[in-house]
């Protein structure tokens, strides 16, 4: 199968949680992951702490996050592991072959993302018509910029071919 895309990496793990700081004092104070931002949104419900584990190129994005209201929607501590997020080299591309193939994505299209990156969601469930989805897990996908899909791809060139 052609794909006018391709999956470079993990760009971020979700967790959420009514409590932030519940979240904070394992993942900062415990662990030691450093807080680097903060992110709120009305329209996503959500009030976030963005930590980095690792650095540059290869840095991982934690998003602890927790409602701003508990009862409305997203809920965005539930489930607790909320969404991981993959780095796409075309996330135009990667929509709209992957809209063509039955994927089931969220409201709200291409928008900028809490990093600044555009984002788009994979739904966790299947509906409208659409028969693949994230089967229980959210998906987000995330426009990697230009250095970082260079770095990536000089990595993938230098590997080692696996023998055949």
């Amino acid at each position: 199968m052609s794909r006018p895309f391709n999956i470079l990496g993990l760009q971020q793990i979700a967790i959420g949680g009514l409590s932030k700081r519940a979240l904070g004092s394992l993942w900062t104070e415990l662990l030691g992951v450093p807080k680097v931002g903060e992110f709120t949104s009305a329209a996503e419900n959500v009030d976030e702490d963005i930590l980095r584990l690792g650095a540059g190129m290869h840095a991982v994005e934690i998003d602890l996050m927790q409602p701003l209201d508990p009862t409305a929607k997203p809920r965005v501590h539930e489930p607790a592991l909320n969404h991981i997020g993959l780095w796409v080299d075309d996330l135009p591309a990667a929509v709209r072959w992957l809209t063509e193939q039955g994927v089931r994505f969220t409201p709200g299209g291409v928008r900028r993302g809490a990093s600044g990156h555009d984002v788009c969601f994979i739904h966790p469930k299947p509906g409208d018509g659409a028969e693949h989805s994230g089967q229980g897990v959210l998906i987000e996908l995330v426009q990697a910029p230009v250095e970082l899909q260079a770095a990536l791809t000089a990595v993938r060139n230098a590997a080692p071919k696996p023998a055949g």
